[in-house]
């Protein structure tokens, strides 16, 4: 049994450092997170607004004609996809194939939040409880230096790995809620000119 718990410890103390290298590069990824979400903020404000007008007045005489309306330029997702869904409005295939293309797309992007949301308390818990064994022994051995290193060890793996997954979950959030928006308008599209086809 002693051999046992030998083997399991040296197993857990030499996970420490791939685990610390683990959390800096999701550190590292949030922070990108948190750049590409402004950037994507400002770019689905003003789509938003367009598509929320645009919409509203969408009708069977005018769907025709939405994409002269939209933005000629940017990368937004949803307004490739509107292009997509106009350009094969003629076959009911080729949009229901346009929509479900748009929601592997939409679960692509998300991806990275829901990673850093569930890795970020993973890595956290392990580097918290990997240091805690040395700490134990060096408070056992009167060796209050050792016991301080592994103690800040372990408070600043846990920080690092509550912050990454809190920036994935709150983004992971705003961008399920725009994926959703985005979902219903284009399925509202293409309802629209499947009935008019089918008219």
């Amino acid at each position: 049994m002693h051999y046992i718990s030998d083997i399991l410890y040296w197993i857990s103390t030499g996970l420490l450092v791939p685990v610390i290298v683990l959390l800096i590069l999701l550190f590292a990824r949030a922070l990108l997170l948190i750049g590409g979400f402004f950037g994507q903020y400002v770019s689905v404000r003003k789509v938003e607004k367009i598509l929320t007008t645009e919409f509203g007045n969408l009708t069977k005489d005018n769907v025709k004609t939405l994409s002269e309306r939209l933005p000629k330029t940017g990368n937004s997702l949803v307004l490739n996809y509107i292009r997509q869904l106009l350009e094969h409005s003629d076959s009911e295939a080729h949009m229901q194939k346009a929509l479900s293309d748009f929601e592997i797309a939409a679960a692509t992007d998300l991806s990275s939040c829901k990673m850093l949301a569930k890795m970020g308390p993973m890595l956290g818990l392990m580097g918290t409880l990997i240091p805690m064994g040395p700490a134990l022994v060096g408070l056992s051995t009167g060796d209050i230096a050792s016991m301080a290193y592994n103690m800040q060890v372990a408070f600043a793996t846990t920080v690092v790995g509550l912050f990454s997954a809190a920036i994935g979950f709150v983004t992971g959030q705003v961008k399920t809620r725009w994926y959703g928006q985005d979902r219903a308008n284009l399925q509202f599209l293409a309802d629209l000119l499947t009935s008019d086809n089918h008219a």
